[in-house]
């Protein structure tokens, strides 16, 4: 039976919000979602069973519009980490949402901060989350704020970071930060708080410390994390601190951008303990995991491919911030297109080009896009090794290695748009057609160049161009035909 309240839902395409969403719904509970492109949460399972409500938290109308008949509104929301201007860009959407839920009337927020120190010197990015908690408590409609540190999971940043390290590095200089102490908590555990707060009057208006029962470093985890794979590594440690190259330097061997990690790494400045023994008596039902259960559950999701959100998948990201855009033809962009009729129906060709990227590469010359990647990484880009979440799953909004997924139509359309740095916008667009009995594969790459430097860049590429991109319409026949037969 269906909860009668109506709860509010922001960050529905983000790492915790993605999961909060379903989990809601499994309660029993209405949720309404507050995205700001609303196509975006077409390919989750739960889209039909929610109301979405399309806007910005910098716009007050559209917050107004989202707040109607709301009971309970959950607070995901943050944007680019580091800068003066991202956290002052933070507090501005936390004002008006905080005036927003006054304006309505609801019941409560609940907010997921961030565990730190307030005594500590506080990098700007974990400063401006401490002060984005305070300014929702300072507003008339009372909070439910929880604060958590490193959250271990299937996709997670942290999780993702030790995954690569452990992986790629067998012997690892260890600044300080590897040996400041934290609490790491699973996932599952953060849901399961957000959720009983619905139902614990107890802590409206509580600031409640969350984590895990293992008191670990980070050398700690990784050396968990090696062990449950089998893995020998060696930690030589330096005295220095060193969270700019530290940063830099993850950035390079793993998927995740500096500007991200950094963040991350100055929260280990200081220990990342709970303090105190508020969440427990106010939620006794709930008995986190350990660090080594947690651990060995994200990697069961990872094997099984069962990961339901990554944290590359927000539309926030530390290289920009993805806006919504529609794609359209432009004055002096490029185009080059590849054609090819194939025997085979318009829905396996769409099985053939959206199983493409990750792990299974590009099918074609992968030598090529795994340099692309690697001059992008070390230009400062996103790269290519965010792969993506599912070898075959795929929706608007994610990411596949250094691209976005702009559009999905099923049996019919893909179409991606950069991340990587380029002097201009570029996607690649795949469709598949009927045409008298047979299907139109068509690959098209359009480029929209920015000044000179634009123009010189595509025609450099134009002749790498004309090998890649007939090799790559030639693979995709290929594999379309050969799921043809696998698929009957």
């Amino acid at each position: 039976m269906k909860d009668s309240k109506l709860i509010l839902a922001t960050g529905p395409t983000g790492y915790i919000g993605g999961r909060l969403v379903p989990r809601l719904l499994e309660a029993g509970h209405r949720v309404r979602c507050f995205a700001r492109d609303a196509k975006r949460l077409d390919g989750y399972p739960w889209r039909k069973q929610v109301e979405v409500i399309e806007g910005d938290a910098l716009d007050p109308s559209s917050l107004a519009a989202a707040m109607k008949q709301v009971s309970v509104a959950y607070y995901l929301i943050h944007g680019k980490q580091g800068g003066r201007a991202n956290a002052e860009h933070d507090l501005a959407m936390a004002r008006n949402f905080s005036g927003a839920a006054q304006e309505a009337g609801i019941e409560r927020i609940i907010y997921l901060g961030e565990l730190v120190d307030p005594t500590t010197n506080l990098s700007q990015y974990l400063r401006s989350r401490h002060e984005t908690g305070h300014l929702l408590r300072r507003g008339s409609v009372p909070v439910t704020e929880f604060r958590a540190g490193m959250i271990v999971g299937s996709g997670s940043a942290l999780f993702e970071m030790i995954r690569y390290l452990a992986e790629r590095e067998p012997v690892l200089i260890c600044p300080a930060w590897f040996f400041s102490q934290a609490q790491p908590i699973a996932i599952r555990d953060v849901l399961a708080y957000l959720i009983a707060a619905l139902h614990t009057p107890e802590s409206i208006g509580s600031v409640i410390e969350i984590g895990g029962p293992t008191l670990l470093t980070y050398a700690d985890m990784l050396l968990e994390y090696a062990s449950e794979r089998s893995l020998k590594r060696t930690l030589i440690r330096i005295p220095f601190y060193a969270p700019l190259l530290s940063a830099y330097w993850v950035h390079l061997v793993t998927p995740i951008h500096w500007r991200m990690v950094l963040p991350l790494i100055e929260g280990l400045h200081a220990k990342l303990i709970v303090r105190d023994q508020v969440a427990r008596k106010l939620f006794p039902n709930i008995k986190p995991i350990d660090f080594q259960t947690a651990l060995s559950l994200a990697l069961a999701r990872i094997q099984g491919n069962h990961v339901e959100t990554s944290w590359s998948d927000a539309l926030v990201t530390a290289v920009g911030d993805v806006k919504p855009y529609t794609f359209r033809m432009e004055e002096g962009m490029f185009i080059e297109r590849r054609r090819n009729l194939i025997e085979v129906a318009p829905e396996t060709v769409f099985r053939s080009y959206t199983g493409i990227g990750g792990q299974r590469g590009w099918l074609y010359m992968d030598w090529a896009w795994a340099l692309r990647g690697w001059v992008d990484k070390v230009i400062g880009g996103v790269g290519i090794r965010r792969g993506r979440r599912h070898p075959d799953e795929i929706r608007a909004g994610e990411s596949l290695d250094f691209w976005r997924v702009e559009a999905v139509e099923k049996d019919r359309l893909l179409l991606l748009r950069a991340e990587m740095k380029v002097p201009g916008k570029a996607w690649l667009e795949f469709r598949s057609e009927l045409q008298e009995g047979r299907t139109l594969l068509t690959v098209t790459a359009y480029f929209a160049p920015r000044g000179l430097s634009g123009f010189l860049y595509w025609y450099a590429m134009w002749p790498f161009h004309a090998f890649l991109f007939n090799g790559l319409t030639r693979r995709l026949t290929e594999r379309a035909r050969l799921l043809s037969h696998s698929y009957g």
